[in-house]
């Protein structure tokens, strides 16, 4: 074990964030904390390196471990060069090598025992320095900041005059390199593109050393991680496996708990109408069995609810008209700023019901390209056209069709003014705002904020060709899964460009890598790009066939499904049926009892034994029929 964190509890005001929070990491162990936005990741972190304190609880660190944390934002006015400053990881190696010369000099003069003293120095000091790799500094540095995007020539550049994703690149290339026993990174791909994810993965699941990492990139988590920590309402469970082993687990612990707390509440439901209905009879053999089922209530033992248990959000984008098969074509598109060309003659083709995903390395122009087929920028050549009945809605990740002076209610309501009050509330509690945030403005909203009002406006479009731009980003974990969701079951046509890699696995259907050669078309998800990118290959996808394939076969399982719901259908008609039988039955015998009860009570049969006889064994038959259909209808009640 090299960490430890013993019942962390962590809260602010009234609000408990972390309650006894217990995990430990092991030497060279990969792990991830996950939970939505809020639940306490950056937090835990922070407590585990200092800079805030617990309210409760202890860390523990391996006595010699060190530890090296990487926070989401870095901000810092030094004056080193980018290379200077990733340098200063390897002074202490720079420093040997630096004595070890020294050393080579001297002895070359020293003679008797300076000579020897000087020798054993130098062997000690160029074994630490051969396991340090003192001999490959220079090309670690260099393949480190290589790795994470930056080219030869920006090695030069000031730290302080770089951008904040450019810093945490820099700060982050300084913290592999000074090796730490164990890494700490907050979000550590938000300013990565694709080819610096993967080198990052790499680095990560083969460094000699732990990890723990927070992290909304789901395919890095799954190609790095063998550990998942879930921070769910304040506890912390404990998964074995990689991100898509943790879903898969937990949603079926989530749907296991959520299935016996919903039966046993069926189940109690149907008792107390049960009893209902017993004491309704009025008959004492009747009563007797209601309360009997009341003993047996009091005494279940109650299933807690769930703490998840809450209504899913459900986003459903609906076009309103179907477009035509060509949903938009792109000749020969190119854009420049001043003398930056970012693409050159462009071809592409979209067709309705596609779900295309546009990637490529940061700069290349993605996001430019959306704003030209959106009008929010001209092209320098080429023509865009868009298909017959073609309706566009478009989500812009800077949010520029939002108004920063509206409210997020006003926001809505203007631009769509059909909309009835309660319709607005209704939908704006969908995407988590209810009560008095509908009135926060637009302009003091966060970048996740901002995401879900635009995302809110996109559902009510009723537009059948979506244009989204990095539409996850500042999505948490869950968010993300509702919007794939929602695009996979979209029937009109989606354009994305996004970073986000299990995001274009789970939704894309085609797509085009955007390099300096033009675009490079892919007919698959991501898994089937990175095969055929490794391959060297681009080949048309058996998309077709497998189409036809799949069809059949889900044709066969749904005839059977079809016969399998009338049956269950069938069954469930002839239990109504025989219920109410049953019913009408006790009703007429109850009837009858209470006749036979006022025939022998009257004087003409009072004084005859042989009546009085006749009548009783009437009643008697009554009665254990009687009985037979109560136990009957409790039967087909259940």
């Amino acid at each position: 074990m090299i960490l430890a964190c013993q019942q962390i509890s962590k809260a602010f005001g009234t609000h408990q964030v972390l309650n006894e929070i217990s995990f430990h990491i092991e030497d060279n162990e990969k792990a991830t904390i996950v939970g939505v936005n809020g639940a306490g990741k950056t937090t835990l972190l922070k407590i585990i390196m200092g800079e805030m304190a617990a309210d409760d609880g202890e860390i523990i660190v391996s006595k010699g471990k060190t530890i090296g944390y990487l926070a989401q934002h870095q901000d810092t006015g030094s004056d080193h060069t980018i290379y200077d400053e990733v340098l200063e990881a390897k002074r202490d190696v720079i420093a040997m090598e630096e004595k070890i010369r020294r050393l080579e000099k001297d002895m070359k003069h020293a003679e008797g025992d300076a000579l020897t003293s000087m020798m054993n120095e130098y062997s000690s000091l160029t074994h630490r320095f051969e396991l340090a790799d003192g001999y490959a500094w220079r090309s670690e540095i260099t393949g480190v900041l290589k790795g994470l995007g930056f080219a030869e020539e920006e090695f030069n550049k000031k730290v302080a005059k770089l951008s904040g994703g450019q810093k945490t690149r820099v700060f982050l290339g300084k913290l592999l390199l000074t090796r730490p026993d164990i890494i700490l990174l907050d979000e550590p791909t938000n300013h990565l593109d694709m080819d610096s994810i993967r080198w990052l993965e790499g680095f990560l699941a083969n460094y000699k050393g732990a990890v723990l990492v927070i992290s909304h990139d789901r395919y890095f988590l799954d190609k790095v991680v063998t550990k998942v920590i879930d921070l769910d309402h304040g506890k912390a469970v404990t998964y074995r496996g990689n991100y898509t082993t943790y879903s898969q687990k937990k949603e079926a612990i989530i749907e296991a708990q959520i299935r016996e707390y919903e039966n046993q509440q069926q189940e109690i439901k149907h008792q107390e109408e049960v009893i209902a209905k017993l004491k309704s009879f009025n008959r004492e053999k009747s009563i007797k069995r209601a309360e009997s089922r009341e003993k047996m209530l009091e005494k279940m033992e109650l299933v807690e609810k769930p703490i998840t248990y809450e209504p899913k959000i459900r986003i459903r984008f609906e076009p309103c008209v179907e477009s035509g098969n060509d949903v938009l074509m792109v000749d020969n598109l190119s854009k420049s700023f001043g003398n930056q060309l970012l693409f050159h003659e462009l071809h592409m083709d979209i067709k309705r019901g596609e779900k295309v995903a546009l990637i490529g390395k940061n700069g290349t122009g993605k996001t430019t390209i959306l704003k030209i087929i959106n009008k929010y920028l001209a092209a320098d050549t080429g023509k865009i056209a868009l298909g017959a009945k073609v309706r566009i809605g478009y989500y812009d990740q800077e949010q520029q069709v939002l108004h920063d002076e509206k409210t997020i209610f006003d926001e809505i309501s203007d631009t769509y003014p059909a909309l009835t009050h309660t319709r607005i509330r209704n939908l704006l509690a969908a995407f988590l705002f209810t009560g008095d945030e509908v009135f926060k403005r637009i302009g003091s909203l966060s970048g996740g904020e901002k995401g879900r009002v635009s995302l809110a406006k996109l559902m009510l479009s009723n537009a059948n060709f979506l244009i989204l731009d990095e539409p996850t980003n500042h999505l948490d974990l869950y968010s993300k899964e509702i919007l794939e969701d929602a695009i996979r079951n979209y029937e009109g046509t989606v354009f994305y460009v996004s970073h986000d890699r299990y995001f274009i696995n789970k939704t894309a259907t085609r797509i085009l890598d955007l390099t300096d050669k033009g675009l490079i078309n892919y007919k698959g998800d991501y898994d089937y790009y990175l095969e055929k990118r490794e391959e060297g290959l681009i080949v048309p996808d058996s998309a077709s066939i497998q189409k036809t394939e799949t069809v059949a076969a889900n044709t066969g399982s749904s005839k059977e499904d079809w016969k399998q719901k009338k049956e269950v259908e069938r069954e469930a008609r002839k239990r109504a049926n025989d219920l109410k039988k049953c019913e009408t039955r006790i009703a007429e015998l109850e009837a009858k009892l209470e006749e036979l009860d006022e025939t022998m009570a009257l004087p003409e049969n009072a004084s005859s034994s042989a009546k009085l006889l006749d009548l009783s064994r009437e009643q008697s038959l009554v009665s254990d029929e009687l009985e037979k259909l109560y136990e009957l209808w409790e039967t087909l009640a259940e």
